[in-house]
Parts: C-alpha cells; structure tokens; sequence
C-alpha cells in the first residue's frame, strides 16, 4: 500500500506538469506566421530600378527611331525601292541602303547643276532674242519711215560671194593648221587656229581684202 501511495503521487505530479507545459506552449506567439506575414508585403522599386527601367525605355526608343528612319530612306529613294532578283525579298542592309541613299544625293545635286546651267543658256537666249527684236523693230520703223531707201543695196548673190570668199580664206589656214590624226590632236589644232587666224586685225584684213576683190569685180 506505501507503494502504491507513492506511485499515485509520482503520477500526479507528471501530469501536473505536462498540464503546465501545453499551456505555456499554447501561450508563446507564433513567429513562423509573422515571418510570413513579412515577406508578403508589396515590393517597392528601388532608385536603381528605376533608373534601369527608364534607361531601357530610352534605349528602345532610339532604336525604333532608328529603324523609322532607315524605313523612310527606303520608301524616298527610288534606287532603295529596287530589289535584286539574286537575293530575292531579302530587306537591304543599312550599309547599302545608305550607299544607294549618297548616290542618289550626288545625282540630284549634277541634275541640279545641269538644271542651272540650261537655265543660264536659255536665259542668255532670251535675251539675245529680245535685242535681235529690238534691232528688226528699228529697222522696221526706219524702212516705215524712208520707203524709198535700200532700192541701192546689193542683192543676195553678192552677200553669198562676200561670205564665201570670207569662208574660203579662213579654210585654207585652217586646212594647213589642223591635223585629224587623232581627236585629242584635232582640238588642240583648232583651239591653236582660231588663237592665230581667228583674231579681230586678223578677220578685218580678210574681209577688207575680199571687199576689195568684189568691188573690182563689179566695177
């Protein structure tokens, strides 16, 4: 019975104390649940992501600019436009296509000049014809004014031989100047002929001396 007496109160106290035990257990807060409570909070972005991220943005921005632009110098210029039947549908390279985009530069730019040049010339026409129109208007109003003048003036064959006794003159030192070996020969044969024979003393005595001829022919 002493036994029995001091097992019963051994077990008492064990469950006394397990008792105790699960109630402070039960009262200890739970730290796993608010690590994880934690960690869900929402993310905020730091000044280098940011930066990162407005970086990219500009990036792709400038690349897409790029490539609009490389788009319009295809579409403008007409050599860009032509596509070579060894590489099919294949899009141009931007090397060629600013290749084909400096050569067309430097053809508008000739055309240009050639464009400024036709323009000089037809100016110069015009205004030569603007004087020969002047001048036939005074000779005109003269012959209006005197209709009895020019009945003495001499008649288109002898204008004829006067001219052709000119051109006769200046062939034979051009025929004895100028040598047809070559063309590069020819040019510079005539540049030097016209430079010798073709000076204003040089013509004045020739038609001096074939009006001479003409009068004594005449008279």
């Amino acid at each position: 019975p002493a036994l029995f007496m001091e097992n019963a109160r051994k077990g008492s106290i064990v469950s006394r104390a397990n008792s105790i035990g699960s109630t402070s257990a039960s009262s200890v807060p739970n730290t796993d649940d608010e690590d994880s409570d934690y960690h869900q909070e929402p993310y905020k972005e730091s000044y280098k992501d940011r930066r990162r991220r407005a970086h990219t943005q500009a990036e792709q921005k400038r690349r897409d600019a790029i490539k609009k632009g490389y788009d319009d110098l295809q579409a403008i210029v007409p050599t860009c436009e032509q596509q070579d039947f060894s590489i099919g549908s294949q899009k141009l390279s931007r090397a060629i296509l600013l290749q084909k985009t400096i050569d067309y530069i430097q053809f508008l730019h000739k055309e240009k000049k050639k464009q400024e040049e036709e323009v000089s010339t037809l100016r110069k026409d015009a205004m030569a014809l603007k004087i020969m129109k002047v001048n036939y208007e005074q000779i005109v109003k003269a012959h209006q004014d005197n209709p009895n003048e020019g009945n003495d003036q001499v008649s288109d064959e002898v204008k004829f031989s006067v001219f052709q006794g000119i051109m006769d003159s200046l062939f034979q030192s051009f025929n004895a100047s100028i040598s047809v070996t070559s063309f590069q020969e020819l040019s510079a044969c005539v540049f030097r002929w016209i430079e010798e024979h073709c000076k204003p003393q040089t013509l004045r005595d020739i038609v001096i001396g074939v009006l001479h001829q003409l009068k004594s022919q005449l008279y």
